[in-house]
């Protein structure tokens, strides 16, 4: 049975960065929507953008969602 998300971003940790996975696997730490981005296009979602990345039912955001950033 597949997840339900693609990518899990976890909570801001104390330096603001969010520990980002794809298909399970530790991509980075992001530390906006745009490096998001940067690794889901990485992953092989080269036409995803920062809108996208807002909007996409592939991410799960724990914590807070794409505006939260802060610990």
């Amino acid at each position: 049975m597949a997840p339900d998300h693609l990518v899990v971003v976890d909570r801001p940790d104390e330096d603001g960065g969010r520990r980002v996975r794809i298909d399970g696997q530790i991509s980075g730490r992001a530390f906006s929507v745009q490096d998001v981005a940067a690794f889901m296009q990485t992953a092989g979602l080269q036409s995803y953008d920062e809108m996208d990345v807002v909007r996409s039912a592939l991410i799960e955001w724990r914590g807070g969602g794409p505006d939260v950033w802060a610990h």
